[in-house]
């Protein structure tokens, strides 16, 4: 089936968020019958360049073509109409929905005005055939979203994309839930598709991947597109050079010498289970262990799975003594603690005072009734500890700004005295003074004796602050950087599964 042609340029995007700059220079040229690779660190701006692309949001400048015309899609609806659709690593599925229903959403068939129920089961079913041998046969168009797994989920969404007839798909990590098999009866579509006149743009965190699809790389540096370079002229070497040229290499704190003879302890021996495969590893008594690779290899499911938070196979053990934990609070008698990556959802309560959040982990230790003397006087001394800017600790925690509400997270826990704290992406939406607060506290916990472990989506926080690294991919631990070896340049590759 022949494809309308298509050629989209964008020259010079910028967005911006408040203060943040999420893309400063983006820059991306694309056409049928071509595969763009788009790549770059966590953070340099590829998601955020895809998003305009597709009228997910507005850039704040910038120049935007198709086909010659200027352009400015004001929603992913306005994107579509041009010919261009998109598949996102979060899925925009509708839980309760089936699956033709969630194809075929907001572009149902019609038939004299009414929905023609029988003519989307035909064509969701001839979608689905698309990828016959890669699912379970038992998968139907009447079928409810909420029963499937996740790989089955992202083909949905995949098929959603396509639905919608695209000159020019984008494929943002939508490999990422996918099995083998999955994955290559992907790649032989696009393959068809890029040979019927279709532009593609994928977003990939495996170079493998990469440099078995696609025909050019655009790479983005801090927001900035830097280079764009043909796929059969070019190396993993020199893609992951583009990405890292020019940026400062941080200066550690040196390891402590007491780190030699510091006992362990937290150690996990083939952890398995939920993404996770066969993660090991050991953090001793003073340790920062940063856990890093791009965002969704399962970094946030292993320290979750740690807490008690979900069930896996395998072996943990705390200070020597075998843990299994089958909830949180198992772990929280552990003296383990978890400060998580979504606060408003999973950290804090914010519609209840700032008192009663730092309570929360602790409430039973003040009595009952509560004796509110003493948590007033805990609660000032953590807030004093960590500087937290509010107007007095009845105050909710809706009223705080992102840094002080997620001090509030981590003083709850502070208040337990943690042996092992848990830290997923803790700086993440926090303004830059904060940050700085942030790491003075854990150098500190360090001193203690605190064992730390530590996942980023900064890499500039991983190396200025870890004693050790360990880079997690596809959920496994890909490399151990340490020493001279803790770098930029083995930090990315690692993440990008490239070879050293």
């Amino acid at each position: 089936m022949k494809i309308a042609p298509i050629e989209l340029t964008v020259q010079r995007a910028v967005k911006r968020y408040g203060g943040v700059v999420a893309l400063s220079n983006g820059n991306l040229d694309v056409r049928s019958g071509e595969v763009l690779a788009l790549l770059g660190a966590n953070g340099s701006g590829k998601s955020t360049l895809a998003k305009i692309i597709t009228g997910v949001v507005a850039p704040n400048e910038g120049d935007l073509r198709v086909d010659g015309q200027a352009v400015r899609f004001s929603s992913p609806h306005a994107a579509r109409k041009a010919g261009i659709s998109a598949v996102y690593q979060e899925l925009s599925l509708v839980p309760d929905l089936t699956v033709a229903e969630n194809i075929w959403l907001t572009h149902e068939p019609l038939r004299a005005g009414t929905l023609d129920r029988r003519e989307m089961q035909r064509r969701t079913a001839d979608l689905l055939a698309l990828f016959s041998g890669a699912m379970r046969d038992s998968l139907s168009p009447e079928t409810s979203i909420h029963t499937l797994p996740p790989d089955e989920k992202q083909i949905v969404e995949i098929l959603k994309a396509l639905s919608f007839g695209p000159r020019l798909m984008i494929l943002d990590e939508a490999t990422a839930s996918l099995d083998s098999r999955q994955v290559d009866r992907l790649f032989n579509l696009v393959g068809q598709w890029k040979r019927d006149g279709m532009a593609i743009v994928f977003v990939s965190h495996r170079m493998e991947e990469i440099f078995r699809l696609a025909d050019k790389a655009t790479v983005l540096r801090n927001g900035e597109s830097v280079g764009t370079r043909a796929i059969a002229e070019t190396t993993e070497r020199e893609l992951v050079g583009l990405m890292i040229e020019g940026m400062h290499e941080f200066e550690r704190r040196p390891p402590s010498a007491a780190l030699a003879s510091a006992p362990v302890r937290l150690k996990v021996e083939h952890v398995t289970g939920h993404g996770l495969h066969e993660v090991s590893l050991e953090l001793c008594d003073g340790e920062l262990l940063g856990i890093g690779g791009l965002q969704g290899q399962g970094q946030s499911e292993l320290l979750l799975a740690l807490f008690g938070a979900l069930r896996v196979s395998g072996h943990v053990t705390i200070s020597g003594e075998e843990a299994r934990f089958k909830h949180p609070k198992d772990a929280m008698q552990k003296g383990v603690a978890l400060v998580p990556g979504d606060r408003a959802s999973e950290g804090l309560l914010m519609i209840r005072s700032i008192l009663e959040n730092l309570q929360l982990p602790s409430w039973r230790e003040y009595g009952v009734p509560i004796r509110m003397k003493k948590a007033e006087r805990d609660g000032a001394q953590v807030a004093e500890e960590l500087r937290m800017v509010m107007a007095s600790l009845d105050a909710p925690v809706n009223s705080l700004s992102g840094g002080n509400a997620q001090k509030v997270v981590l003083g709850k826990w502070l208040l337990r005295s943690p042996h092992l704290l848990l830290l997923n992406d803790p700086t993440k939406g926090v303004d830059v003074g904060a940050k700085s607060e942030f790491y003075e506290l854990l150098n500190q916990l360090r001193d203690r004796g605190t064992a730390i472990l530590f996942y980023s989506s900064d890499d500039d926080e991983l190396l200025g602050l870890c004693d050790r690294v360990l880079v997690m991919h596809d959920g496994a631990v890909r490399a151990e950087l340490a020493g001279d070896g803790l770098n930029r340049t083995a930090l990315v590759a690692a993440s990008m599964g490239a070879a050293g």
